[in-house]
């Protein structure tokens, strides 16, 4: 089967929509399938390359408007591609509206990662467009039945969507003995972005004197995070590692106690990161916004879920996980809930199903419209 992936970016741009691409892409490769992802370039050319047996297309672009690229090429790229599926990764609206024009004969699944949550501007020419998209492709995938309930995008839609979650490969995170330092040990994984909350953890943290923190990732925030560190006199606390390769985060992992996820909007879909710390034996503190967040972590199981925005409810969770005894037993528990439950085969699978019954409607559509 041809599969082509439709989005704006891909691997090395860092993020959690183009690193789920990567590992189904080149996982649909080792499963026999010919593979295309169509994305954006940053400049102006249009490039092709493989990588990892995945033909990518990075079209040239012309702007970025509202973080979304504008570019004539994409859609010219599509046209010339023939696939038997088409997987459009939301949100990108103008990838939503050419993908679902230029669909042809190809079944259309679009996974829904997020809600638009900024763009308020674009929202307004989107939304009606969006809507008919939605109601009109094949299958949607959601990541979560939480984000079913709580999107208005996806609740009239409902009965066409299917929750596929996302999935870590677990071998490459192993939970490993604590030793015990007398100091708290949180880490925070990803990119810094205005939605992740981290000014609400390094204020939990001026509460909590014997706990230190260790940042990995990089990006627009960073610098004002790390003046608010200086200015909370937290200097000495607060490590901001930046962006570490791949084969180094499971040993970031292992050396925490606890995994925090403090993020404060919509925007924060799902929680990859979560995963990969629950598949370390670490428990999590996340919070409650509407999202797979609070449904990844079960609250008093495999960690604690609080209020967005609430210094006082995260700094009381974080003291409640000085407990190394309550920390082993969700550590335990959230390892448990990874491999049952998130596993990359298990996601391979699901999407899989997908696919085929989303071929099944496009077929039953065609025949129809003879």
């Amino acid at each position: 089967m041809h599969i082509l992936h439709l989005y704006k970016d891909y691997f090395p741009v860092l993020g959690g929509i183009e690193n789920h691409i990567r590992v189904l892409a080149e996982a649909q490769v080792a499963a026999g399938h010919q593979v295309t992802v169509l994305v954006c370039d940053p400049g102006r050319r249009t490039r092709h390359e493989v990588l990892n047996g995945v033909h990518v297309i990075k079209a040239g672009r012309l702007t970025t408007r509202a973080s979304m690229p504008i570019s004539w090429a994409q859609p010219w790229e599509l046209w010339h591609q023939h696939p038997d599926l088409l997987h459009v990764h939301s949100p990108y609206p103008l990838g939503e509206v050419t993908g679902w024009l230029l669909r042809r004969n190809s079944a259309v699944v679009i996974t829904h990662h997020s809600d638009v949550v900024r763009q308020r501007g674009w929202l307004r020419l989107y939304a009606p467009l969006l809507r008919h998209v939605l109601c009109t492709v094949d299958r949607i995938i959601a990541t979560s039945p939480r984000y079913i309930e709580t999107s208005p995008w996806l609740r009239p839609v409902a009965h066409k969507c299917v929750v596929v979650p996302l999935g870590v490969d677990v071998r490459q995170f192993t939970p490993s003995p604590k030793l015990e330092s007398g100091m708290l040990r949180l880490l925070f994984v990803g990119r810094l972005r205005y939605y992740k909350g981290l000014d609400v953890l390094l204020r939990a943290l001026v509460q909590l004197p014997d706990a230190q923190l260790t940042i990995v990732g990089d990006g627009p925030m960073r610098a004002p995070w790390e003046t608010l560190a200086r200015s909370l006199r937290l200097d000495e606390r607060v490590h901001f590692a930046g962006d570490v390769p791949d084969a180094e985060l499971p040993g970031w992992y292992r050396r925490a106690d606890v995994f925090v996820l403090p993020a404060n909007a919509r925007a924060e879909a799902f929680g990859t990161v979560l995963l990969e710390a629950m598949a370390s034996g670490l428990p999590c503190v996340t919070t409650e916004v509407g999202t797979g967040t609070s449904w990844i972590v079960q609250h008093g199981v495999t960690g604690l879920v609080v209020p967005p925005n609430d210094v006082a409810a995260l700094s009381a969770a974080l003291e409640q996980l000085r407990d190394s005894a309550l920390r082993d037993a969700m550590g335990r528990a959230g390892r448990a809930r990874v491999e049952q439950n998130f596993t990359l085969a298990r996601m391979l699978q699901g999407v899989e199903a997908v696919y085929q019954d989303a071929l099944k409607e496009a077929a039953a559509r065609r025949l129809n419209a003879k």
